[in-house]
């Protein structure tokens, strides 16, 4: 989990804060995004990235093209669900009042072991 961000940050602004691209930090990686994150092959070196596809403006996407989003999608659904039990906390979902950004991580931690113990048992 990375630290906290106050405001609106997009997530790509994040990773390339965390991951500078002038290092090859996913040369020998194959890994996998969601569509936020649409200029990582410009900015970095990967093995290979899979990544969904973007429907055209004003047009449809091919039958191969939804088959291989519905195959990507797939493999996505396991981190979605956790992303979703965080949720049920309504930690992630609703506006905090609070502006001290280790108070958010340390609930947000919280959160996340109470999720993770659920799974376990």
């Amino acid at each position: 989990m990375s630290r906290g961000w106050q405001g609106r940050y997009h997530d790509y602004r994040q990773l390339k804060y965390h991951f500078p691209p002038d290092q090859p930090w996913f040369s020998e990686l194959s890994i996998e995004l969601d569509l936020g994150y649409q200029g990582v092959l410009k900015d970095y070196v990967c093995q290979a990235v899979s990544q969904p596809a973007k429907k055209p403006k004003g047009g449809e996407l091919t039958l191969v093209a939804k088959i291989s989003n519905g195959e990507k999608s797939r493999s996505r659904v396991r981190i979605e669900h956790a992303i979703g039990g965080l949720k049920r906390y309504r930690y992630l979902s609703d506006r905090l009042r609070t502006r001290k950004v280790i108070l958010y991580e340390s609930s947000l931690l919280i959160c996340a072991g109470l999720w993770n113990f659920i799974l376990t048992n």
